[in-house]
């Protein structure tokens, strides 16, 4: 095991920061509707920012696998986009600090890097580690964004969980939750609920369920208006794509009674639980897929 101070770089003269939150959203795992990506993004544009901390990308990163870009001028190389796996230091709207942990997910050393963390988190004092992401599900995109979180401690979790227990692909995100509760400290995600007919597309209406379930946890205040902004745009543009045409609104309805007859019998104690003798979400979203994919090309935005 290599020392966990071996992975990273800290910077020196930090402000004093008092029992920091610290976010954080990779890319390479899941994320459907590009959730974390909008929020991190989103952040990063309206808040100011410095990095504090970076990692060893050449350590952690398989660049055969993920190749980063170059650019090739005429007759030479003439940039060289490196990858950054970086905490950054900002500030709420009321001054409080916080931290922001983005990048790619490591492709290596999942062990070393969680340590890693878990030493700035000590380090540096973090009183709370938030993870958010987006994930594919059988779910309208007229009903309200659902949220399945989880916790190092059942007293963070705020949300109903849709699952049971279910073995999933692992990421570096959930090991690095699993380790820091195993550590004694408290940590959380948030998985949003995206229609996965629109996991591919850029899904602003999930990144605002992300951001207002992570400032309701951890008390940030955090702006929020040009998200809202660009899901109402969103919202719209599905709107207008799905009118007039009695096929797809056919499949939509079809997952609306799906979901209210779920979300309608609140006290069972998981969704997955019980077998419903109606078509999976796959075949009723298939037909839906296939036309939004066809209104504008392999490349269109929701």
């Amino acid at each position: 095991m290599l020392n966990p101070e071996d992975l990273y770089e800290l910077d020196d003269g930090l402000p004093e920061l008092a029992g920091p939150v610290l976010l954080h959203s990779l890319d390479g795992f899941v994320d459907a509707g590009s959730t974390g990506q909008l929020v991190r993004e989103h952040i990063l544009e309206v808040l100011e920012h410095r990095v504090i901390a970076r990692f060893d990308v050449d350590s952690l990163i398989d660049y055969r696998a993920r190749r980063p870009a170059m650019t090739y001028d005429r007759d030479h190389w003439s940039a060289y986009e490196a990858p950054e796996l970086v905490v950054h230091l900002l500030h709420d709207e009321t001054g409080s600090p916080f931290l922001l942990l983005a990048g790619p997910e490591p492709d290596r050393l999942w062990e070393g890097f969680t340590a890693s963390v878990r030493h700035l988190v000590e380090r540096l004092g973090v009183r709370l580690v938030v993870g958010f992401h987006g994930i594919p599900m059988g779910v309208p995109h007229t009903r309200p964004v659902g949220i399945t979180s989880h916790a190092t401690r059942p007293e963070l979790v705020t949300r109903n969980s849709w699952f049971d227990k279910v073995q999933v692909p692992g990421s570096a995100a959930g090991l690095m939750e699993l380790r820091l509760g195993e550590s004694g400290h408290d940590a959380l995600g948030f998985a949003v609920h995206v229609p996965h007919y629109l996991a591919q597309s850029a899904y602003p209406a999930a990144a605002v369920a992300a951001l207002e379930a992570v400032t309701g946890a951890t008390g940030l205040v955090l702006p929020v208006d040009r998200l809202r902004d660009a899901a109402e745009r969103t919202n719209t543009d599905i709107a207008e794509q799905v009118t007039g045409n009695d096929e797809v609104e056919k499949v939509v309805q079809a997952l609306e009674q799906q979901y209210d007859a779920f979300a309608g019998a609140a006290e069972r104690e998981s969704l997955l639980a019980e077998s419903q003798d109606m078509p999976t979400a796959d075949e009723l979203a298939a037909q839906f897929e296939q036309f939004l994919a066809e209104q504008d090309g392999p490349d269109a935005q929701p």
